[in-house]
């Protein structure tokens, strides 16, 4: 089974492949986008390719589709895309050091402001669609594995720096578990490509008020090694449906 797996940053993308012995092999490919594969556990297991594409879902959708079109144009296509990363969680949901998985992936940030004062979203507008809805199946196999907490993993552009915010985003999203920057890009691009996504983080702060002597992102990075220790057993074609 071969697996796209995109972080934003390399200490992520390290992150994901301290799961296997040997270090990783790295891919090249047109335009100079760099795989790092490795292969968890035995020879059958799945294959995993992991890219850091950069922060922000801009960079992320360019990256997951540059590596998505790769393996389609030589033939061997991905079955299954997971953003990863380290990521703010909506406490008390999300513990830190803890593992989210989404249910959904969202863009709460795509759409404009009423003249009220409230927030119309991309698809109240009529213009598209601001989140994108994980196979339950997946979704299940992903956390029963890795020990997630389920939920929405929204996608912004700006951290959240503020309780105000923090309860803005929860009032329209009550079942958010975390946020981070790059999901919804990923996304976007695994549709485009009609492969399953999920998106899977451990969590470094809580959302709301910066206090980056609270960060907990070393503990972070080795939950998300962790998760994908665990997660790399079950990855069958059976779970993406």
């Amino acid at each position: 089974m071969r697996v796209l797996v995109v972080t934003a940053v390399p200490a992520e993308r390290d992150a994901v492949t301290a799961v296997a012995g040997p270090p990783p092999r790295e891919v090249r490919l047109p335009g100079g986008t760099l795989l790092h594969r490795v292969r968890p556990g035995d020879a059958d297991g799945p294959v995993l390719d992991v890219l850091a594409a950069g922060v922000g879902p801009a960079a992320a959708a360019a990256g997951a589709a540059t590596a998505l079109t790769a393996a389609a144009v030589t033939g061997e296509p991905y079955e299954l895309v997971v953003a990863a990363g380290i990521a703010g969680g909506f406490a008390p949901r999300a513990a830190l050091g803890g593992v989210v998985v989404s249910d959904t992936i969202v863009a709460p940030d795509l759409g404009a402001q009423s003249s009220d004062g409230g927030f119309l979203s991309l698809d109240e507008l009529g213009f598209g669609v601001i989140e994108h809805r994980v196979p339950e199946r997946l979704a299940r196999a992903v956390a029963e594995a890795t020990g997630g907490v389920r939920g929405a993993v929204l996608t912004v552009t700006s951290a959240t720096g503020t309780a105000e915010r923090a309860a803005e985003l929860t009032a329209r999203h009550p079942d958010a578990v975390a946020e981070g920057m790059e999901g919804f890009g990923v996304a976007e691009a695994a549709v485009a490509h009609r492969v399953p996504v999920v998106e899977l983080r451990a969590v470094s702060n809580a959302v709301g008020p910066r206090d980056r002597g609270a960060w907990r992102i070393g503990a972070a990075l080795t939950a998300l090694t962790g998760a994908f220790r665990r997660l790399s057993p079950v990855l069958e074609p059976e779970v993406l449906t």
